[in-house]
């Protein structure tokens, strides 16, 4: 019998990166549904913070759903979002992790985006729409994103959402180390 892993998104790109990294990292089959919630920040998450806050509210919201989890389902959300850094403006991802009363919350590396393309965000577009438009793509976002775009395909959205979720996996594979 599968294992039950929700995802708080229908982007398959996020829901593939979960259901990759779950598979692998855990060895066995998982039943995966995508799932539309809220992530109680902006469309466009223009920092850390909201980033952060907004791959922990989409996993609360389905297990708000699930009224506080299903036993031994597994709870997958991804957030992705930009912020000025020493070096730049970048985009990123958080990613949050729930099973069985356990959390873990991770960051993904950084992409160092171009200026213009940080002041478009400034000015209310999505990146997604913003790379479209720079690279004359469509729906890019769905895809391999701007990830993809200004990498030349070496790395993707996917790729980079399922390093940062086996990295966050680490409480779930060793919780005695990280318990207080």
């Amino acid at each position: 019998m599968n294992s039950q892993l929700y995802v708080g998104s229908q982007n398959p790109v996020k829901v593939n990166a979960a259901l990759n990294t779950l598979c692998d990292t855990l060895e066995q089959d998982f039943n995966a549904e995508a799932m539309s919630v809220p992530s109680g920040v902006p469309n466009q998450p223009m920092s850390e913070d909201e980033t952060r806050h907004g791959a922990i509210n989409r996993v609360e919201a389905m297990l708000e759903l699930h009224d506080g989890g299903e036993q031994n389902a597994w709870y997958v959300a991804i957030e992705g979002g930009v912020d000025v850094f020493e070096d730049g403006p970048a985009t990123f991802a958080y990613v949050a992790i729930y099973h069985q009363g356990h959390w873990s919350v991770g960051r993904s590396a950084s992409l160092p985006l171009p200026v213009s393309v940080y002041q478009a965000l400034q000015r209310g577009e999505e990146l997604g729409t913003v790379m479209d438009k720079l690279f004359n793509t469509t729906n890019v976002k769905q895809k391999g994103g701007a990830i993809g775009l200004l990498t030349h395909n070496h790395a993707s959205r996917q790729s980079v959402y399922e390093v940062a979720l086996t990295l966050a996996m680490a409480k779930f594979h060793f919780p005695d180390l990280y318990t207080n």
